[in-house]
Formats: structure tokens, sequence, C-alpha cells
């Protein structure tokens, strides 16, 4: 068995409830969007779980499943007719069987305890990060630039100050 990703690591006495939250959210990622967005709720699971407190301890597991896939989906824009991979609240909540008020709900909550924002790195979706301009933008001397085409040294300072999810230089070779 391959070992988890540090994203996916929680506290032992955690592992049972993340694992049925989880085994929720991977089903439901399968049948209705893909891999992507269920290593994402993964990492969403996970982080709550090593939360001090953990949040997940109070409510049902279906709850906190569905508002994961949920607060994942609008960070990601899921929920948007435009996108190739895409659902409806409606359908989200159906299939979890909770109301769409309760999946917005803790979706939001979810959101607001863990600090997602659209077009924040750490939680869109690794192949939409090239293609979101405002993950790129950064404010440097006072103007507002694309980090991708800045001096490598820029580049990594904003990588190591966390401002950006990867060195572009050494990703991929952009366009003119």
């Amino acid at each position: 068995m391959a070992a988890k990703a540090a994203t996916e690591q929680v506290p032992a006495a955690m592992q049972p409830l993340y694992t049925a939250i989880v085994s929720l959210t991977d089903a439901f990622c399968r049948d209705a969007l893909n891999e992507e967005y269920a290593e994402m709720c993964r990492k969403v699971a996970a982080t709550l779980a090593r939360k001090r407190p953990t949040p997940l301890v109070s409510g049902k597991v279906q709850t906190w499943a569905c508002g994961i896939v949920y607060a994942v989906g609008q960070v990601n824009f899921v929920f948007d007719k435009s996108q190739a991979v895409r659902t409806t609240a409606d359908e989200l909540s159906e299939a979890f069987g909770i109301a769409k008020s309760t999946a917005a709900n803790k979706g939001k909550s979810i959101r607001t305890l863990l600090k997602m924002t659209v077009f924040d790195h750490k939680w869109t979706l690794p192949s939409k990060l090239d293609k979101s301009g405002l993950v790129w933008m950064l404010t440097v001397d006072g103007l507002i630039v694309d980090v991708r085409y800045c001096p490598r040294e820029i580049q990594e300072a904003a990588f190591l100050k966390g401002y950006i999810p990867y060195i572009p230089a050494d990703r991929v070779e952009l366009d003119s």
C-alpha cells in the first residue's frame, strides 16, 4: 500500500471518521465529477481532521461529506454550466440525502473555517491553476503583474512566501 500524501495524514483518533467521510466524497466524485475533485476533497477532509479542536466530531458524516464537496465545488466553479466537469447544488445535496440549504450552509462554514477563496492556489484544482490568471497576479512595487512573466528571483520570492503554487519558470514554458 502506498504511503498517504502529507495532505491526507490525519491523527489516528480521527482516522475512522476521516475514512467514513472520504468514502462518501470519493464515491460522489467518482460518479459525478472526477479524481481531481476527489483528491481535493480528501485534502479538505484531512485538513479539517487535523484542526484542533476538529469540527468533524459534531454533526453527521453525510453532512460533512456533502459540505466538503460543496465547498471545493464552489471554489472551483462546479455549479457553473460552462464547466466541462459540473453538477448542480440539487444533484449534490440529493446524492448525500440532505437539504440543499444544509449543504450550502456546511459548505460556507468549511470555506470560512479554512479560509477557502476562489483563485486561492491551495484550494484550486491543479488543472485550473494555469488557466486562472488571478492566481498569478501579485503586486510588485505597487504594480499588479502576472508573476509568470517576472524574473525568476521574483517568482522564487513569491513561491517562498506561499503566494503562488509553484515557480512557473520550472514548470512550463509560457507562450508569448
